[in-house]
């Protein structure tokens, strides 16, 4: 009964996003009765700050196999701020911080000075290499958020909604790298402070593990709802009317919460 009161809801979504202009996608995977629909899931989709959580679960990859340390101290320099998102482009001077911390800030304030600190900090081949090993074909990190010279030039970090909804998946069952990692991955993302989309409608009615993205006619939300049947639900786009984009959002996840509601 929920299922096919689910896949209509889904149909209806999908009907919504293809009459929106742009390039869109979507995922959604229910986590217990294994129900998954796509929309574009696999195809490439410009990032933005998603392609933070891929980032993060690399460092915690590598503090698990301790060739990082999330205790290790990265200092800020004033000529390493870039724009808001965030909060160390706020400080006066040089902030110290470690990585734990800049990790938190770069997931729950998307934080784009934090970021681009862990970015130079991990490199960006040893990042290549390691998304490449997570099984990311679409997910790339080729640049530092407000590199304008690379962006000008097309060089884009990439995301698919498919490859971040399976990630999702790897915390929920505790299969990335350990539970503890996953643990500490959710918590983090149980924290997000930009929290107008997936979560829009739902208004706290049940958690939401989720990390934003944004720019220039483009939005981006991942995240895990806990609905009594908890699920994934990845939306990508660009190029796209921003206002009703992020509206289909709000609607389609409070939904697909209420669809539970009425078994």
């Amino acid at each position: 009964m929920q299922t096919t009161a689910e896949y209509k809801a889904l149909q209806a979504i999908a009907a919504e996003l293809q009459a929106l202009p742009g390039h869109l996608g979507f995922y959604y995977k229910n986590l217990v009765t294994g129900l998954e629909y796509g929309i574009n899931a696999d195809e490439a989709f410009l990032a933005a700050s998603v392609i933070k959580l891929p980032l993060y679960l690399y460092i915690l990859q590598q503090t698990a196999q301790g060739t990082m340390s999330m205790d290790e101290v990265l200092t800020v320099e004033e000529g390493d701020k870039v724009p808001i998102c965030g909060a160390l482009t706020l400080f006066t001077g040089p902030v110290s911080a470690d990585l734990r911390t800049l990790c938190r800030l770069m997931i729950s304030l998307s934080d784009n000075t934090a970021t681009n600190k862990l970015i130079d900090r991990c490199g960006l081949p040893a990042l290549a290499e390691g998304f490449a090993a997570m099984g990311l074909r679409q997910t790339v990190l080729r640049r530092k958020l407000f590199d304008r010279a690379a962006s000008a030039a097309g060089v884009q970090n990439t995301i698919s909604p498919r490859e971040m909804g399976l990630l999702l998946q790897q915390l929920h069952r505790e299969e990335f790298v350990s539970p503890a990692v996953c643990r500490e991955a959710l918590d983090t993302l149980l924290l997000q402070q930009v929290d107008h989309k997936l979560n829009g409608k739902l208004c706290g009615a049940v958690p939401v593990a989720h990390k934003t993205g944004e720019d220039d006619n483009l939005s981006n939300d991942v995240g895990i709802v806990y609905a009594p049947q908890p699920f994934v639900i990845c939306f990508a786009g660009h190029d796209t009317d921003v206002y009703r984009w992020e509206d289909l959002m709000r609607r389609s996840t409070y939904e697909l919460y209420r669809v539970q509601q009425e078994v």
